[in-house]
């Protein structure tokens, strides 16, 4: 926390203090800083690292909080091999990014709290740990989340995607196109409007099992773009997401 910001927030914790004449529970200046990040996750996707997490709406001490602004992305990266880490030292990370909710760069996306962002500048065979900080529009940083050691192997291969339009519903097929490197656990469909940017955000909460979706959820009149990716545990353990499939376009077919 910069010095103006840990100054307001003494002078607001003594005024809460002395209000009224009443006393309750001690609340400390440093507990009125946002809370940290939650849902925090980092996972490879295609060539890029993928990262997500919701800001939060209360401080440390639990109370309703306004004001959060954005978050601060700092990452530390190491090479294959590369031992005696200290993934506390917090001079070992660089600031990687600055999220303003009111001005989000490119390869980031939000939904209310909720915000994701692509990290394309890694390399295959480091890995990579992040601290994510939010911070309120008078600058005071809140309390940090952290995503330790993304391994990042050379991207996988998409799916094939097939669609067939049909007059009340899209339907999707996948395919895998090559050798797998690890275990299928699914697939992630990606869906957007063609007017529209592409989501990071897959369609599905789950990985999609089997090798077709029907899509009943689209409107009538819309035309509508996908992409899947495939789901995959590597025999390292790691989860990646793969490349994306080439992109199809299409909409519910006018009734016969």
């Amino acid at each position: 926390m910069n010095a103006a910001g840990r100054l307001a927030l003494i002078i607001c914790f003594s005024l809460l203090s002395a209000a009224c004449g009443r006393k309750g529970a001690l609340i400390y200046p440093d507990m009125l800083v946002p809370a940290q990040p939650a849902a925090v996750s980092g996972r490879q996707s295609g060539s890029a690292v993928k990262l997500q997490f919701v800001l939060p709406d209360k401080d440390m001490s639990g109370r309703p909080i306004k004001g959060v602004a954005g978050a601060k992305i700092s990452r530390m990266s190491s090479e294959a091999g590369q031992k005696d880490l200290c993934r506390s030292c917090l001079a070992d990370y660089l600031l990687l990014r600055t999220l303003h909710l009111d001005h989000l760069p490119t390869g980031t996306e939000r939904s209310g709290n909720r915000l994701v962002m692509l990290d394309s500048d890694v390399k295959a065979g480091n890995s990579y740990s992040y601290r994510i900080v939010p911070f309120t529009v008078d600058g005071v940083e809140g309390a940090p989340a952290a995503i330790s050691d993304v391994r990042v192997v050379p991207p996988i291969s998409g799916p094939d995607l097939k669609i067939e339009p049909l007059t009340t519903e899209i339907r999707l097929q996948f395919a895998v196109q090559s050798p797998l490197s690890g275990r299928l656990l699914g697939y992630n469909l990606y869906r957007s409007p063609v007017a529209s940017a592409r989501s990071f955000q897959p369609l599905n909460m789950l990985p999609l099992a089997g090798n077709e979706f029907v899509d009943s959820s689209v409107e009538r009149d819309a035309k509508y773009r996908y992409a899947a990716r495939m789901l995959l545990e590597l025999t390292t353990g790691n989860i990646v997401e793969s490349l994306e499939s080439a992109e199809v376009v299409g909409m519910l077919k006018d009734d016969e």
